[in-house]
């Protein structure tokens, strides 16, 4: 039995002709992409050999969406202990699945219970469980009764206590901050509109079609707002805000914030200074319109307006229980960008570098040499037609396939098919 050689120039995996877009823009004519490892080892309009080749058919090879903000655990079914571990043995695994299966590579939690979704993410980390990249903030930061604890939460205590950190003092919040980077969470979640009643503030109705009641709120007084963002940032960490209203959202990036989740919702954006001042503090704008575009109709509007100015957006859907399919909403948030005005390509690379940069994790979202291997195969264009991420033929995690709708164009590169 003749014993081979290993061939040097011979790559783990290689996606042999394939359209490529990097995450920035599409490359001219059909690359070879060879994966070793984890990591994305070279991009070739010549042929690359790999131990496994995949044959794209002229379809396309892009990086793997990231949605960056996302409410994984069940806010209604976990209300106690025995019901937190019903839904963590029964749902979790299926919901994690959901997003390989429509090409979502990396999620970002943004509120959920600290605990939980700190042993998700090291599930995933270790190979115990199976789902995407997780990133997570813990729980959201919110004033005494602010939103979502008055909110969401008003008849769940249980899940309060842990879905939502609420602060009453300026103090309370750096230490909730300190505790939650001491955990090793990846970024920071205040609320801005939710918390004591203020002087002078604007008030908020809160409102959510799921739920029966409206629920007044008043802003995040600016001392608790930037004694967070401050605290974030002396430990490293990226600070995002929810804001809906113009004035929340000027307080919040005149405090520091490095992003607005939502942005501005309920109202149309007015002030072009602020998107000015978008553009002068390098903020991201999450616009969310998976949930706001069905009940706030600025929300698309605001999005164009940003956009146009060249203010950095990421994609993020606000997927939640009880609505829709997780991993499907993120692809119907890509569509409902383009919908409000922006390119596919716009939409494209707000999924991914737009996001990866939203996200500090310059290894995602971008497929060059070097960068990590979390790819998806498409085989239809989604630089004319986003509606095309849904024709997904397979999605590639560190570099390992976890989902292959292609198994007739796979073809072991020792026998030089």
């Amino acid at each position: 039995m003749r014993t081979e050689a290993r061939d040097p120039a011979t790559f783990d995996l290689v996606i042999r002709r394939a359209h490529v877009f990097d995450g920035h823009k599409a490359h001219d004519g059909l690359q070879d992409v060879a994966i070793n490892g984890g990591q994305i080892a070279a991009i070739s309009a010549e042929p690359l050999r790999g131990r496994r080749e995949i044959d794209a058919g002229a379809g396309w090879v892009m990086p793997g969406l990231i949605d960056t903000h996302l409410h994984f655990y069940d806010v209604v079914a976990v209300t106690d202990p025995e019901s937190m571990h019903t839904f963590e043995d029964n749902e979790l695994p299926g919901r994690l699945e959901l997003f390989l299966r429509h090409g979502i590579t990396t999620i970002k939690s943004v509120g959920d219970p600290t605990a939980e979704i700190l042993r998700t993410r090291a599930g995933i980390a270790a190979g115990t469980l199976r789902g995407p990249r997780l990133l997570t903030t813990g729980c959201g930061i919110t004033g005494r009764d602010g939103h979502p604890a008055s909110t969401v939460f008003a008849g769940n205590p249980w899940a309060r206590a842990r879905f939502t950190g609420e602060v009453d003092s300026v103090a309370q919040m750096r230490d909730l901050v300190h505790h939650l980077a001491d955990q090793k969470v990846d970024a920071i979640k205040l609320l801005s509109e939710g918390a004591c009643a203020c002087p002078g503030s604007s008030k908020y109705v809160w409102h959510n079609a799921a739920f029966l009641n409206p629920v007044e709120l008043v802003r995040l007084p600016l001392d608790f707002l930037r004694a967070g963002i401050e605290t974030g940032h002396e430990r490293g960490l990226r600070v995002t805000v929810h804001t809906t209203q113009q004035v929340a959202a000027r307080e919040a990036i005149e405090a520091g914030a490095d992003g607005l989740e939502h942005g501005v919702t309920v109202e149309p954006i007015t002030d072009h200074s602020l998107i000015d001042l978008m553009l002068e503090r390098n903020v991201t704008y999450t616009p969310t319109l998976w949930i706001h575009d069905a009940i706030h109709p600025d929300a698309r509007g605001n999005l164009a307006k940003v956009a146009a100015a060249g203010v950095h957006i990421a994609l993020g859907s606000d997927t939640f229980w009880g609505r829709g399919l997780f991993g499907a909403n993120t692809l119907e948030e890509a569509e409902l960008m383009v919908a409000a005005g922006m390119t596919p390509v716009q939409a494209l690379v707000a999924g991914t570098s737009g996001a990866a940069r939203h996200c500090v994790r310059p290894d995602l979202g971008t497929l060059a040499t070097g960068k990590r291997a979390d790819l998806i195969v498409l085989t239809a264009d989604p630089t004319h037609h986003i509606s095309n991420l849904r024709e997904l033929g397979m999605t590639i995690l560190n570099g390992e396939i976890v989902v292959d709708n292609l198994r007739c164009g796979e073809a072991d590169g020792r026998s030089g098919a």
